[in-house]
């Protein structure tokens, strides 16, 4: 491999030089620092048309203040590509609480700021600005998740697609290699955008639509209008998301049309192996150093990607929106070479973090209809239960992970993407269980449940919880019998669309009895491009277009969360209200019955109080630990002679320390 191909791709004139490059072909511009690993957009993308024989430069994080900013390598030949990055700027930018994040962990120091609110609308004026003879072309999550008229949950409102309000001149939904590399070849042929309207997987805006083989959903007015036509829109929208007979997708803006074409093929195991074998650098860009280089790259450092997609259905997640539900796999040969190049890197401890994908257990994809004919129009594969067309067959997964295992210089290899665990029991044989249990556990194994009410995983499209029940069972027979301590650690939300107080307080119990306390909740986001955020705005279950009972003031999304944390003091007060609202003060009182105590001074006569802790003898001394005061003092210090003026003696450094309040 020459010294060129495992150079950075350039971000300004002088790594131009470097390559002798004196014109980009493309530019690509991205809400993300740059990371040369395929886990983040820009670098995958980049990588993609480099691989095809094109010159690109990536701008990342440009001053999005000035259009200035985004000449400093010059005019692009062909196009100018945008993405926000690897999420939706406002997901990444605010809390379900509507309030900033405390850091941006795919910016350099996990700095805030660098990227702009709604990050593609602004970044494709300043493009339009510096290079207005320029085909803007829109892609990534952000452009992927809101290409048709969607609701905002920060803005409150239905907003038009982001192609129609951004003024781009092509949208490329999904990952996008497929489609990218037509568009680019149209291009570099001397093509321009209206060339590229047949190739699947992209969208644009015209006056005359196409007349044949299309579907026409209600409009961007009509959805503005009416909760039920946006509903509708929604149903429609997911039955023509398949490759394999989805049509494209009309939605009138005014007085232009939105179309969409059906999505690109899944690609298969040899494109896959060849998009992730680029020569990645697998490393942050040097001028991120000073910064402490970007947080987001240590959760993928030591990690390998198996596949793509997810056919789980959960209607809180769009990846099927992004990625589709067609499981994209890497062969096992390409992870074992990527596994050995890790174990080459000199801060390689020997402990590969992860081997999946969204869910690590759907490695292929079960069900040979699917990959011939793509996935059913009219029903989910696991949901309400699993389909008997599902052929679960995890045996090669298993293989694939002992022979990671095996491989010199690896120590553990974990699994730490979200276990489908009603796919696990539906496996009638254990050997992946088996496996997982006795080898790739860090201690913790997390799942997600969600919820245990009916009700709630009802809308959420989620098994029953005593599917769950049984899962942890299993799980806790198995670790026993090996005698590892391990645990299951289960993930639960929060308001979530279907959940009233009732729900929430029936969650609580069964987590308290558990002896579950989370310091942190997951509450619900509405995101752009899901289900539950279809039901979070309208109201109705877009597929029976019922009604669906939805948590909406702040109020009572806080309460729900509070709930979930009862063991938190500051959080009792909104529990103990939230009791009342419902008729549940059974539920204050003190023990394992409760789901929260009384006020002081207040409570049931039945309502016995615990016996008070006993506390350590204290002596009052200063200098000490970190803060002068009072600070616990043992027995053996206590009756340590005194000094002169009467003061006990000075512990040891060793006592000092272990003694530390």
């Amino acid at each position: 491999m020459s010294g060129e191909e495992k150079m950075l791709l350039p971000i300004n004139r002088e790594e131009m030089a470097l390559r002798d490059w004196y014109y980009l072909d493309f530019l690509l511009i991205s809400g993300d620092a740059y990371v040369d690993h395929y886990s983040f957009a820009n670098a995958i993308v980049g990588r993609w048309l480099e691989h095809l024989g094109y010159r690109v430069g990536i701008l990342p994080q440009p001053d999005f203040h000035d259009a200035e900013s985004l000449k400093v390598m010059g005019k692009p030949r062909y196009g100018i590509l945008i993405s926000a990055g690897n999420m939706d700027s406002m997901v990444n930018h605010y809390t379900a609480r509507k309030r900033p994040r405390a850091e941006d962990l795919y910016s350099p120091g996990g700095k805030r700021g660098l990227r702009p609110d709604y990050a593609t609308e602004v970044y494709v004026r300043l493009a339009k600005e510096a290079f207005p003879d320029v085909p803007v072309i829109i892609g990534g999550v952000e452009a992927s998740l809101r290409r048709f008229a969607h609701y905002d949950f920060w803005q409150n409102r239905v907003l038009p697609s982001v192609l129609v309000s951004s003024g781009a001149d092509l949208l490329i939904y999904g990952m996008g290699e497929l489609p990218l590399r037509e568009v680019a070849a149209v291009l570099a042929n001397g093509g321009t955008v209206r060339d590229c309207r047949r190739v699947r997987g992209v969208a644009y805006v015209t006056d005359r639509p196409p007349v044949k083989k299309i579907m026409e959903i209600p409009s961007l007015h009509q959805v503005k209008k009416s909760k039920r036509a946006f509903a509708q829109a929604f149903a429609y929208i997911e039955k023509e998301n398949n490759f394999y007979d989805g049509r494209p997708i009309i939605q009138r803006h005014h007085d232009v049309y939105l179309v969409v074409n059906p999505p690109s093929r899944p690609l298969t195991t040899v494109e896959m192996d060849e998009i992730y074998e680029m020569p990645f650098e697998n490393c942050w860009h040097p001028i991120y150093e000073e910064a402490g280089g970007i947080p987001a790259f240590s959760e993928v450092e030591f990690s390998l990607l198996s596949h793509r997609g997810c056919f789980g259905g959960c209607s809180f997640c769009s990846i099927n929106f992004h990625q589709g539900k067609v499981i994209q796999n890497r062969s096992a040969d390409s992870l074992l070479a990527e596994a050995r190049r890790l174990t080459e890197r000199p801060n390689f401890k020997g402990y590969i973090h992860d081997v999946g994908g969204p869910t690590a257990n759907f490695r292929h994809q079960g069900c040979e209809k699917a990959k011939k004919r793509g996935t059913c129009r009219d029903r989910q594969c696991l949901y309400p239960d699993p389909c008997p067309n599902l052929r679960p067959n995890m045996k090669e997964y298993v293989q694939l992970l002992q022979k990671l295992e095996a491989l010199p210089g690896v120590k553990r290899v974990f699994i730490r993407s979200g276990i489908r665990y009603d796919y696990l029991l539906a496996d009638r044989r254990e050997d992946f269980f088996r496996q997982l249990v006795g080898h790739h556990v860090s201690g913790l194994l997390k799942v997600a449940p969600e919820h245990c009410s009916e009700n709630v995983l009802a809308a959420m499209e989620k098994p029953n919880f005593s599917v769950y029940r049984k899962f942890q069972d299993r799980f806790n027979k198995m670790t026993n019998a090996i005698g590892k301590k391990q645990y299951v650690l289960p993930y639960f939300i929060a308001a979530h669309p279907g959940s009233r107080l009732e729900d929430a307080v029936q969650l609580a119990m069964v987590m308290k009895k558990a002896g579950l306390r989370p310091e942190q909740v997951q509450l619900f986001i509405p995101t752009p491009g899901s289900r539950s955020t279809c039901m979070y705005y309208t109201g109705l279950n877009p597929r029976t277009l019922k009604p669906v009972y939805v948590p909406r003031s702040e109020e009572e999304r806080d309460l729900q969360r509070a709930l979930l944390q009862y063991g938190e003091k500051k959080n009792w007060p909104k529990i103990r209200e939230a009791l009342r609202k419902i008729g549940r003060e059974d539920l204050i009182g003190w023990g394992q019955n409760y789901l929260v105590p009384p006020p002081r001074g207040e409570g049931k006569q039945s309502a016995v109080p615990p016996e008070p802790r006993k506390r350590k003898k204290q002596v009052r001394r200063s200098g000490y630990g970190k803060k002068s005061g009072l600070a616990t003092a043992t027995k053996k210090e206590i009756n340590k002679p005194k000094n002169k003026g009467g003061a006990v003696a000075p512990p040891t450094r060793k006592t000092t320390r272990r003694h530390r309040p």
